[in-house]
């Protein structure tokens, strides 16, 4: 069977929207320049869309033009590696998500432990945030609420007020098991972070998990946000102004 062919029976039976890249086919060597040649036929027949050098998604067709795959899809690369999660989602990306913001960005951010420059990919400029913690595929979803809480100042269209209200929110539903989970998670992030985390969990009255962030926190630092003081009841506590 003839390359063409090869790759045209397996992208039919890939879902819309799926990124891939040329390497996916790269069964044998001395195919490179043949596999690419095929694909960016496809791409000048229609068949497929370019993301970007070297990769490409099979495009929905829709009445309002072509849909571009998901911000997941576009990274994919960046996030897993045979399965192994080793970044996710976070900042801009997920704050449309999270009901922080109705701004959807064409920023994608990544946390990850190792980091590299920021880059663009087709549309999207892609940035790091570095984080600390081991990433899981459990603790992604805390990890995201607590970046949200360390950038809570530059979240777009969003007032400090609302953005805080809408943590508390999300914290305060939090299982018990999730809420110890994050208060082992804030430990490596910056101090304002901890300090914002223990107010939200002293609302929620959990006393003891609020306790152990408070003892990590230097009695003398204070953490300035303006507006902060009429939004959050127990902003003294936390020497929060």
């Amino acid at each position: 069977m003839k390359i063409t062919e090869l790759i045209t029976n397996r992208i039919e039976k890939l879902p819309t929207g799926q990124v891939f890249a040329y390497t996916d086919f790269l069964k044998e060597p001395g195919k490179r320049e043949a596999i690419i040649k095929a694909l960016n036929r496809m791409v000048t027949a229609g068949k497929l869309a370019k993301l970007a050098k070297g990769k490409y998604y099979k495009a929905e067709q829709t009445v309002f033009g072509t849909l571009e795959p998901d911000q997941y899809q576009v990274v994919k690369d960046l996030l897993e590696d045979d399965g192994k999660v080793k970044g996710y989602l976070t900042g801009y990306s997920v704050y449309n998500k999270l009901g922080l913001t109705t701004q959807v960005s064409n920023t994608i951010q990544i946390g990850r432990n190792d980091i590299r420059p920021q880059f663009k990919r087709g549309k999207y400029a892609i940035s790091f945030i570095r984080q600390k913690n081991e990433i899981t595929k459990d603790n992604i979803p805390l990890l995201q609420i607590l970046d949200a809480i360390r950038y809570i100042k530059k979240i777009p269209d969003a007032s400090f007020a609302s953005s805080y209200r809408r943590l508390f929110s999300l914290i305060e539903a939090l299982p018990s098991a999730d809420k110890k989970s994050m208060t082992k998670l804030v430990m490596k992030y910056p101090s304002a972070t901890k300090a914002l985390v223990g107010s939200m969990l002293e609302k929620t009255g959990d006393n003891d998990l609020a306790d152990k962030i408070c003892r990590t926190l230097n009695p003398i630092t204070v953490y300035k946000i303006p507006g902060a003081g009429n939004v959050i009841p127990n902003a003294e506590n936390w020497n929060i102004q």
